[in-house]
């Protein structure tokens, strides 16, 4: 292992902390803020001389795959305070002669445990690739092995998406308050610094520890906006960096459950048309309007009867919030609908098995003292997204408004998009939200349907990135793109990234043929512009 570099975290982390220690020095005692600062520097020096003492990580699993613990402080303006441990692991895939350094990988989130990301990676990644680079796996901090948090949460309590009535709305008032009391009472001040930034810089943490002078980074969807905030806060140690599938940093984080709702829209109109082509297999419609009368009509029945599919009752609300992401993908979206129809007639339906919309990641280790609380997921995202901004509307009349207003824009998922959530009876966060709009060169992945991240979601990264090259899949469906195929033109970009560090000339267009699947067999076509055009319908 390279030499520890003190000097390195220090200097990195230091300026990015200058809110945290302002905040945290008394006001009459300006003349002293350079002593404090000092010192700061000195307790984090002691972070960059750890050791990790790596060991296999499982009897069941490979030798090669390595975990270790490394400590790092909760509040990073006060390092010589409290710490907690951050759960990292490796696969040594570097070749002498021809290692670059570390990749570091994000599963998404928040709440996604990356610990299993080096193996699952390794079998992803051309050889080409994985002999410049160890493979670096992490769980964030709060996640999985990292100091888990849990709020006690019960299986009503974790359900996140609450449709707008009237005459519920004020027990969504009451679920909200709940969490957000649960998750106080059981974490107190600790919740303040499980936050994106401090994450951000757990990571600088970790490429410290490690020896490396840069950092470079594969993130998913949520690990998007945390590779951008790391970008932001760390350009001079940021290297070779791609973000796949991303969230819109100026939309973080209400702004990202609303662009579900919007970026639906689209989507079922376009399934409206898909499906009439298909009308002699489905049955559903001979024009996009009918089609859409026959969705809607089934959503009112629902409503005043339940559907019983698959031994469920579903209401017309079940059948919205279940399909919104489906209509990315029309075929599945198609027969769901045709089956749920049927059932609703009194029918028996072949009903199909839901389909991944995205690589399937890592998971937590099995075992059952490294098992994270059962509520450990749900209970990070809302630490992290109402903990990142105080932009929150406090005020449960305004969610009420909102969610009227939505429904009726968006009447797929408008309402659950802007109805109350634990936020508004959060505490306020511990530093401001991260305004991304670095200019450091890095790489953005993004499929045109994608149900999670929607295109205008990562065209906002793209343009607030303002180095940045993107990687667009036109037709590509599904949330995630970069799966280690290396025929498809989406992964060929993306390795060639990784090998040789140079961004495209101009942003890529990958083309998906009607009779292709998605992320396969595409072909590169050179955008017109210095942003692909989002779809016209």
């Amino acid at each position: 292992m390279a030499p520890l570099l003190a000097v390195g975290i220090t200097a990195t982390l230091v300026p990015a902390l200058a809110p945290a220690q302002a905040s945290a020095a008394p006001r009459q005692q300006v003349s002293a803020a350079p002593r404090q600062q000092a010192s700061t520097a000195t307790s984090l020096r002691r972070f960059a001389h750890q050791r990790p003492a790596w060991r296999r990580c499982d009897a069941s699993r490979s030798a090669a795959f390595q975990c270790a613990t490394v400590e790092v402080p909760l509040d990073y303006g006060r390092p010589g305070a409290r710490t907690i441990k951050l759960a990292v692991s490796r696969v040594r895939t570097a070749v002498p002669g021809k290692r670059r350094g570390v990749l570091l990988f994000n599963p998404g989130g928040p709440g996604g445990a990356g610990l299993d990301m080096p193996p699952v990676m390794k079998d992803a990644l051309p050889e080409k690739v994985r002999e410049q680079y160890d493979l670096i796996g992490f769980d964030p901090r709060g996640v999985g092995r990292s100091s888990p948090v849990t709020c006690g949460l019960s299986t009503a309590d974790e359900n996140i998406e609450h449709p707008y009535h009237r005459a519920t709305f004020s027990h969504d008032v009451k679920w909200a308050r709940t969490v957000a009391d649960k998750c106080r009472a059981r974490n107190g001040d600790r919740l303040r610094y499980i936050t994106t930034r401090n994450t951000a810089r757990d990571m600088d943490v970790i490429r410290t520890v490690l020896g490396e002078r840069k950092l470079s980074y594969l993130g998913y969807s949520y690990g998007t906006y945390l590779g951008a905030v790391y970008a932001q806060m760390f350009p001079g140690r940021t290297d070779r960096f791609v973000l796949d599938s991303s969230v819109d940093p100026a939309r973080a984080w209400r702004g990202m459950i609303q662009v579900w709702a919007e970026g639906a829209e689209p989507a079922f109109a376009r399934w409206t048309k898909w499906t009439t082509r298909h009308h002699r297999t489905y049955k559903l419609g001979g024009t996009p309007a009918a089609v859409r009368k026959t969705f809607w009509d089934l959503v009112a029945r629902a409503d005043r009867t339940p559907v019983d599919y698959d031994g469920r009752k579903l209401t017309g609300d079940d059948i919205r919030v279940s399909l919104r992401a489906q209509f990315f993908s029309p075929e599945y979206a198609a027969q769901v609908v045709a089956d749920l129809k049927r059932s609703a007639a009194g029918h028996a339906a072949h009903h199909r098995e839901a389909t991944p919309d995205s690589p399937r990641g890592p998971h937590p280790f099995a075992t059952a003292a490294a098992r994270p609380p059962a509520d450990n997921e749900t209970a990070v995202f809302w630490t992290v997204v109402c903990g990142d901004t105080a932009a929150w509307p406090r005020d449960p009349e305004r969610y009420r408004r909102d969610a009227v207003r939505d429904r009726a824009k968006y009447p797929l998922y408008g309402d659950f998009g802007s109805n109350i959530t634990p936020c508004a009876f959060w505490g306020r966060p511990a530093e401001p939200v991260t305004k991304v709009d670095t200019a450091v060169g890095l790489l953005t992945v993004q499929n045109q349907w994608d149900p999670q991240t929607p295109l205008v979601s990562g065209l906002g990264m793209h343009h607030a990135l303002k180095g940045s090259r993107m990687v667009y899949v036109e037709g590509g469906e599904g949330h995630g793109v970069y799966a280690g195929d290396p025929r498809a033109c989406a992964d060929r970009t993306v390795n060639a990234y990784l090998s040789d560090g140079r961004l495209p000339v101009r942003d890529v267009t990958c083309e998906v043929s009607g009779d292709q699947r998605p992320g396969l067999n595409q072909r590169v076509v050179p955008a017109p512009g210095h942003t692909p055009q989002a779809p016209r319908f």
